[in-house]
């Protein structure tokens, strides 16, 4: 099951507590102050794993809690540390606070870790507090408490490439063309309702990571038909390709709708190479001519038939650059 967005509590471990204790050896009557410190707090960390996709697992979690530090002992033994805690995350994920919507860290590297609540500083034992005129303090100090956090995971997918359309433009019918994915595909609309990703391999040893996003209407910018759950995951993406159907009356305006909804979530896709492609370019006459009246490059495809597919794959790898040359 993909999940993209979980509500969490975390919490770090209290420090241990100082002790007052004195040396009580044989033939030391009154022996000097030996009482140990607390131990730290344990602390609470995420960490991006590449092997993960979903956030399921924190969803269902929800509450995550690090041991607390262990009190000090006699002898000026220092307690025991408690144990610290890690939660494993997909690479894309933004942290954020409950409250404020604060990024608190945005996990978008392999093995990046982070930590979101620190344990509590241990108490100190009371021979820390002796001095020259005080040689028997009484004084012991308390454990620091952990910090409890309310804080929101936010799953936005890197990916190489995605594509963007109306319901039903055949997104998920080119990735699983294209790719290892296996979408669900239906001849309605919305059949999609979670993001999609798959590896395109090309030449003998690339490849490139597409992600299919459930079909865009007007006002998802606003929320939508889910649209700003759908359009987090298009923002790491370095190529957008709109796809439209070949029978669309009206491509110019299909595109501007599109565009207008992704301008309108936010600024930085305005500066996104794109790339305009015709689909189910086999449900219509093969003497018709696709035209797009608008300076972006374009093309047209069949993920049925594959007509245009090596096309497309070439089109897509020369706009993302020499990286994917190779």
């Amino acid at each position: 099951m993909f999940v993209d967005y979980a509500k969490v509590t975390v919490k770090s471990g209290k420090g241990g507590d100082g002790v007052v204790a004195f040396r009580r050896e044989k033939h030391v009557p009154k022996g000097g102050p030996a009482g140990g410190h607390g131990g730290e707090g344990g602390s609470v960390f995420v960490r991006a794993d590449s092997s993960l996709w979903t956030l399921q697992d924190v969803k269902y979690r929800k509450k995550y809690e690090a041991e607390n530090g262990k009190n000090g002992g006699g002898s000026r033994k220092t307690g025991k540390d408690g144990e610290s805690i890690t939660i494993n995350v997909p690479v894309g994920t933004v942290i954020k606070y409950q409250k404020s919507g604060e990024v608190l860290a945005d996990l978008c590297e392999d093995n990046q870790i982070v930590k979101v609540a620190e344990g509590g500083k241990g108490g100190l034992g009371n021979s820390a507090f002796a001095t020259s005129t005080n040689r028997a303090p009484r004084k012991a100090t308390p454990g620091k408490p952990g910090e409890v956090k309310k804080l929101v995971f936010e799953l936005k997918i890197p990916s190489d490439v995605g594509l963007v359309g109306l319901p039903n433009a055949g997104k998920s019918t080119l990735i699983s063309r294209l790719s290892n994915a296996k979408p669900k595909i239906a001849e309605y609309p919305f059949t999609t309702l979670t993001p999609n990703r798959g590896i395109v391999k090309y030449g003998a040893y690339h490849s490139f990571l597409m992600a299919d996003i459930p079909g865009l209407i007007e006002g998802a910018h606003k929320g939508k038909g889910l649209g700003h759950r759908f359009l987090r995951h298009l923002e790491r993406t370095k190529v957008l390709v709109f796809l439209i159907e070949a029978t669309d009356e009206y491509p110019e305006q299909t595109y501007e709708l599109l565009n207008n909804e992704l301008n309108q979530h936010l600024e930085i896709f305005r500066h996104k190479p794109r790339l305009v492609v015709f689909s189910k370019n086999d449900i219509i006459d093969q003497d018709t001519e696709l035209t797009f009246d608008k300076d972006i490059p374009y093309l047209s495809i069949s993920a049925v038939t594959g007509d245009g597919l090596e096309q497309f794959i070439d089109r897509v790898v020369e706009i993302l650059g020499d990286k994917y040359n190779g």
